[in-house]
């Protein structure tokens, strides 16, 4: 009599965990098939500078109709689609301005940070108007940085995404290699820079791929779809140097918004 009584205890008590489970399994499910909205955050390689066709509204910003954002969004129609990407962020701009939109309805969200931080301007300014050994020098200074400061700042950022919006696919977009080496090349700057460059963008990128892994993000790696379409390449989807619009310098064309990074995201999402 007892084992019986005890027996319906214990099957009466793993019917309701079952139904409890089952119950938190479909509040879940439902969660995440609401969750189907899109955030497009980061900094200029996110909004687009250097694929033309910006955004009258997006002012300083520089948000182009053109950038792998707009273009994903176009292509999937996800229930909602927030681009607050903007040319010039740094970890501190996005935590202070971009994170708005992040919800419990987002399902998807994308960023390119980190560059400016490691200060990618000044590397390329150094690199194209001073020696090689000020430009080698510079750019020890950034990895430097990389490897001392800016996990702390992506940190904040990515705990940050987490915490707003729960239920979304964050994926972590790096920087494409910026010169072809061996042979030819007009861009002005010798092979040691160049190699020195592209360096420092692989130092950087293994740097934003073991943090988002720590925070069980994806990174998607623009640097295979970009080979043989770096500067030098002669099929080149990145700009040069343009000293009629110096801001565009060194940033993807709209090929390579539409090549290189939107195939990457595709794959990710």
């Amino acid at each position: 009599m007892r084992r019986s009584r005890f027996t319906a205890y214990v099957t009466s008590l793993l019917l309701a965990s079952a139904v409890a489970l089952t119950g938190a399994i479909t509040a879940e499910a439902s969660e995440q098939a609401a969750a189907t909205g899109y955030v497009a955050l980061g900094d200029s390689y996110s909004s687009g500078v250097g694929a033309g066709s910006y955004i009258g509204s997006s002012g300083d910003c520089k948000r182009s109709t053109k950038a792998y954002p707009q273009l994903w969004a176009a292509a999937n129609a996800p229930s909602s689609f927030s681009f607050t990407a903007c040319s010039g962020a740094r970890t501190g701009d996005v935590l202070a301005n971009q994170l708005g939109p992040l919800g419990s309805g987002t399902g998807l969200v994308s960023i390119t940070v980190g560059g400016n931080d490691a200060g990618f301007s000044d590397v390329m300014t150094t690199c194209v108007l001073q020696s090689d050994s000020a430009c080698v020098a510079r750019i020890n200074t950034a990895k430097a940085y990389v490897d001392s400061t800016l996990p702390g700042k992506l940190d904040s950022v990515y705990s940050a995404i987490s915490a707003k919006a729960p239920a979304a696919h964050v994926v972590v977009l790096g920087y494409p290699r910026f010169y072809k080496l061996s042979g030819s090349c007009l861009a002005g700057l010798s092979e040691t820079e160049r190699t020195a460059i592209n360096s420092a963008s692989d130092h950087l990128n293994n740097a934003l791929a073991k943090r988002a892994a720590d925070h069980g993000f994806t990174f998607g790696d623009v640097r295979p779809t970009f080979t043989g379409h770096e500067i030098c390449s002669g099929s080149s989807w990145l700009h040069s140097v343009n000293w009629l619009n110096i801001g565009e310098s060194y940033h993807p064309t709209a090929a390579g918004q539409s090549g290189g990074y939107l195939p990457v995201l595709n794959a990710s999402d």
